[in-house]
This record gives C-alpha cells, structure tokens and sequence, in this order.
C-alpha cells in the first residue's frame, strides 16, 4: 500500500471510531410514539376550556330488551309530608260554602274528607250559618276509573239527599283520583250535575275564622253580571279598610274563577269581615253578597 493510502485509511478509522463514541445505542424496541403530557403531570397550566370526562354510572343498567320500558326521569321520591289540608263543602243557607282542614297525613284521604265533613262544622263556622247534612257512617267503598263509590242512607227529603249528594261531590273531586261519584241511584255525577247548589259569589279563600294580614289574597268563583267581582275587607265596626273588584274568567250566564289582592291598614288586631259581592247596574246596591268572618292582623 501506497504511502498516500495509508494516510487516507488511517484516517477514515478515527473518524470512524469518534462516531461510535458519541451516537446512541440503537438495540432493542423503539416504543410506543411519544403523547403530549398533561398539565397535571407537567405543572403547565391549560390556557383553553377546561374539559372532564362524564362520571361512571352510579346505578344499576335497566333493561332495554323487547317489552322493557324506557328509563324514567323524574325526582328522587320525598318523605310524606307530616300534614294535609283538605277542602270541605259544607251548606249555608241551602248552598254550599266551602272551608278548610289541615289533619295528619294518611293515604285514606276520601275516608278522611267523608268523616270531616260528617263531623260537621267548628264552632266559628256554625257561628257563620254553616251546617253538614252528612250522617255518619258515609264511606267510599271503591275508587276506580275515576268514580268514586259511596252509599248514603236515605234522606229525609229530595232538597236534602240533593244538597247532602253535593257535599260529597264537592269534596271528593277536589282529588284527582276522583272525577264523579256513584251514589247507586243514578248515573255517576260530577260537580257540574250540582253547580246549580253554589251561591252567585264563593270565597274559597280566606275560610271562615281564618287570619288574614296585608296584603290579602280574596278568591274564589263567580256567576255575577258582566264577571265583576267586587271585594271589601271591613274591621270590628263594619268599616271598610280595604276594597277593590277584578273581573272573573266568566260571567253573566256562567261562572268563572276570580283572584284580588288588597292591602290594608289596621293599627290592632280585631275581627273582619271579607266580602264579596255584584253591585246591581240598577241602583247600585251590594247584591249576592257572600261574608266570611276573619280576624285581622295588625299592619307594621
């Protein structure tokens, strides 16, 4: 070999032997390509919307198999509350009049309601002219399909089976499990076959004896002329402390709903008397008048 080539030879050799020094080893597997850390693991903070995974199920699956029915949405079921308050129909001058009772809870709520209204009215109310002709002993034997099943003992009078018959009516159909009633003796009846045993003017709210503060909400249903409903508030000397009228959803032929909030003043305490009435088009007098006697809270 040549003087020339041993030079060139020799020097190919270091520089060979330099690049083996400093390159990597290149044995065994690559691996699996590199991924983006996360901010959790890098300590970078994310500058975009942050993003999270749904949670796991907490529940069991439901069936989704033919015949199954779809999962229901729906509030998480509450404990019963301790107290009820029902509607009473009892009768005032041959109508009915409506009034309140708050009892404890019980799933024999039509039970309830027949033995109530049996039990006939408070003092207060029978104060007011209210009366029950409901005997003891009515119960509801079955509710199904919407009627509700009740015998009765005979009544002394048709006038009386009638208005006692509304009672029950009236009553019952305030749940909604019940839309009419079978008293055995004729096609099952709803409110609309005894609307005619309702006076012109109803207060359903406030009841008789109740405590009223400012403002009060006076409401109820009402067949009066052109659906004008007026309403005053009077104190223990018959003096008005408030009044207003509002127009009910129908009148003059038919009976609509009705709803006015009054403010008042009274510097004490003292029996009131709600009432609700027509003012007659021809001389302007309160006619179908409907009181209910209250006791007035004191105004700050």
């Amino acid at each position: 070999m040549s003087p020339r080539r041993d030079r060139v030879a020799a020097a190919t050799a270091a520089l060979l032997l330099l690049t083996a020094g400093c390159a990597p080893s290149r044995s065994g597997s690559l691996g699996p390509a590199p991924t983006v850390a996360s901010a959790a693991t890098t300590g970078v903070a994310s500058t975009g919307p942050a993003t999270t995974a749904p949670p796991a199920e907490s529940t069991p699956p439901t069936a989704t198999g033919p015949g199954s029915a779809p999962p229901r949405a729906g509030p998480s079921p509450t404990a019963r509350p301790a107290t009820l308050t029902l509607q009473l129909w009892y009768v005032r001058d041959g109508r009915l009049a409506p009034t309140r009772r708050t009892r404890p809870t019980t799933p024999a709520t039509s039970r309830l309601a027949l033995a109530e209204l049996a039990a006939g009215p408070t003092r207060t109310e029978a104060d007011a002219g209210l009366v029950t002709l409901l005997p003891d002993g009515a119960q509801v034997s079955r509710i199904a399909a919407g009627t509700a099943t009740v015998r009765l003992p005979d009544a002394p009078d048709p006038a009386t089976a009638r208005l006692r018959e509304a009672q029950v009516v009236y009553t019952l159909t305030q749940f909604v499990t019940v839309l009419r009633v079978d008293f055995g003796t004729a096609a099952p009846a709803g409110r609309a076959e005894y609307a005619d045993l309702l006076p012109p003017v109803v207060i359903a709210d406030p009841v008789i004896g109740a405590r009223v503060s400012s403002p009060i909400t006076v409401s109820g249903s009402a067949d009066v002329f052109e659906a004008t409903v007026n309403v005053r508030l009077l104190d223990a000397a018959g003096r008005p402390l408030a009044t207003g009228f509002t127009t009910a959803t129908c009148g003059t032929g038919c009976r609509g709903a009705y709803r006015l909030t009054l403010s008042y003043f009274s510097a004490r305490e003292q029996p009131g008397t709600v009432e609700a009435y027509e003012v007659s088009a021809a001389d302007g007098s309160r006619t179908k008048l409907v009181a209910v006697p209250v006791t007035v809270a004191a105004t700050r």
